[in-house]
């Protein structure tokens, strides 16, 4: 039987919006919202979902802009436009790198400290969320498939300045 337009167009929407990344894209959005939506909670209302995903290259060390920048796959301009926000708001400091003069180190400022404790404690709490709704056998076996194929296609996800 010969499908129709309409049943091509269909089954080509499907595999477009049925699929794998953005199965996890959604994941993501509904995570980062609730991740958000706790961190005005504790005080902290105008974090952006850029920041938060700074914050996750950033790590807890000195490090420059170059390497934030490579890391978030964005422009060094980019990075130094929200670098500049976050700045502004008090979450981190740019100093001048003790062994490049001409290069800045980004540090992560007491208030930026407490910011990143509080995306740990939130993001816990949303794990739960997803524990009672999926299941935290299911959430844990999802969670560890997603590592191993991290790690069996060599991605690189953690900050230079986490490695130990």
């Amino acid at each position: 039987m010969k499908k129709t337009t309409a049943q091509r167009n269909s089954e080509i929407a499907n595999k477009l919006s049925n699929n794998l990344s953005r199965l996890l894209y959604e994941f993501y959005k509904d995570q980062d919202r609730r991740i958000l939506q706790g961190l005005i909670e504790h005080g902290h209302p105008e974090i952006r979902p850029a920041h938060t995903a700074l914050f996750s290259n950033l790590g807890m060390g000195a490090v420059r802009v170059t390497e934030l920048a490579q890391r978030a796959n964005v422009t060094q301009q980019a990075m130094g436009k929200m670098l500049n926000e976050l700045e502004r708001l008090g979450y981190i400091a740019r100093d001048i790198d003790a062994v490049d003069k001409r290069a800045k180190e980004i540090r992560v400022t007491e208030l930026g400290k407490q910011l990143a404790k509080d995306i740990v404690s939130v993001g816990s709490a949303v794990r739960e969320y997803y524990n009672d709704k999926i299941g935290a056998q299911e959430l844990t076996d999802l969670e560890s498939r997603l590592r191993s194929a991290v790690d069996k296609l060599e991605l690189d996800y953690l900050p230079e300045s986490w490695a130990g």
